[in-house]
């Protein structure tokens, strides 16, 4: 039982740390790559797919406007979801210039696929920005994405989504996780491709756009792979930044995590060719940063059961083995009645329960196919 619980601890240790050293170092080996901004700048249409009020979008808008991206040469399109629009935000004169910004409904039963399928087919430059509705962009942010963009081979580009600052420096377990993940991609993209985008900011040729599935959950992780299956890159910058204003708590980050990783699941479904080492150049890559941790959960209960019976059962063969084992208890139980300790464990249990249990949650969903997780 030792060995079986050893075993999965050297499972967790090679996906979450293992994988991540292995990219910094063979992109390191690669070195970066230097991109020399052109002076020729294409036009772009910023696709808006959105659910939220019309105060939210215009605001949004705004900071769209804001940016320093040439007006002359740059479209906004706001997509409104079929589900939830209504009549506040119709007219493109309620949120900016009217050759600048259009509003319009996105294709029934409604979704973001749905709607982002409608807001690309109302676009007319030759870029592509996807922008969400509670970030705001650097003012250069549409700039940096198109430079990346100019290079040969390239398919689509990510920015760096950031959030907020918190109070002392004192970030809750998904923040953590949030940093560990743009640092991976940035690595992922140095080597050939980061595994998936930042839904609310990255960038792709309109000409290489292709209608989305209805009801698909990801859009930021098909449209990638997708893209590397066909031989494109994907990279990603930091140089455009998208700054969020929300915290989530547990909870709320629970049903985010349930939906993105039953996402997960649906793109192995809905694209098997994820799944091929021949056809996808990112296999290895995939496996690691999207499907192993999927493992993450399970593996963790093999190990706690596999070590806690080993020592349990090697205590008690111990003469006073008993004795140390109630000790033991004694000890936690009297660390947990201390308000400040019992605080800092009901919260990390929050989060551990958050973000592994959404791990078992989207599994049985994949399992059943049930994709509906977004609305």
């Amino acid at each position: 039982m030792l060995i079986v619980g050893l075993t999965a601890v050297v499972f967790i240790i090679v996906i979450w740390f293992g994988y991540p050293v292995a990219m910094r170092a063979l992109g390191a080996l690669r070195g970066s790559v230097q991109t020399v901004p052109s002076t020729f700048l294409p036009s772009v249409s910023v696709v808006l797919a959105s659910r939220d009020d019309a105060e939210s979008i215009r605001a949004r808008v705004s900071d769209l406007l804001d940016g320093d991206y040439p007006a002359s040469i740059l479209e906004v399109i706001v997509a409104r979801d079929a589900m939830t629009c209504d009549s506040d935000v119709s007219e493109s004169e309620f949120l900016g210039p009217a050759d600048i910004v259009s509003v319009i409904v996105g294709d029934a039963p409604g979704g973001k696929s749905a709607t982002l399928n409608a807001g690309v087919r109302a676009a007319r430059n030759d870029i592509l920005v996807f922008a969400d509705t509670a970030q705001r962009f650097d003012r250069a942010a549409i700039r940096a994405l198109v430079a990346q963009l100019d290079q040969p081979g390239v398919g689509a580009v990510s920015g760096m989504l950031e959030l907020p600052d918190t109070v002392h420096g004192s970030l809750n377990m998904a923040e953590r996780y949030w940093r560990y993940e743009r640092w991976l991609r940035l690595w992922e993209a140095r080597v050939h491709s980061c595994v998936g985008v930042t839904g609310a900011i990255y960038a792709m040729p309109r000409r290489l756009w292709e209608p989305l599935p209805a009801n698909l959950i990801l859009d930021d992780l098909y449209v990638p792979m997708r893209l590397a299956i066909q031989g494109w890159r994907v990279l990603f910058t930091p140089d455009a930044r998208a700054r969020d204003v929300r915290r989530f708590a547990p909870a709320q980050e629970y049903r985010r995590k349930v939906r993105t990783l039953t996402g997960v699941i649906q793109v192995c479904a809905w694209l098997p060719g994820v799944l091929n080492p021949v056809r996808n150049p990112l296999w290895l890559q995939f496996t690691f940063h999207k499907l192993l941790r999927l493992l993450t959960p399970y593996l963790a209960i093999v190990a706690l059961i596999g070590i806690a019976w080993a020592l349990v059962s090697r205590l008690l063969l111990w003469e006073g083995g008993v004795e140390v084992l109630v000790g033991i208890g004694v000890v936690c139980g009297a660390l947990c009645l201390i308000p400040r300790i019992r605080g800092v464990l009901k919260v990390q249990l929050a989060w551990g329960v958050a973000l592994q249990g959404s791990i078992v949650v989207a599994t049985i969903h994949g399992m059943r196919g049930k994709w509906d997780v977004w609305r």
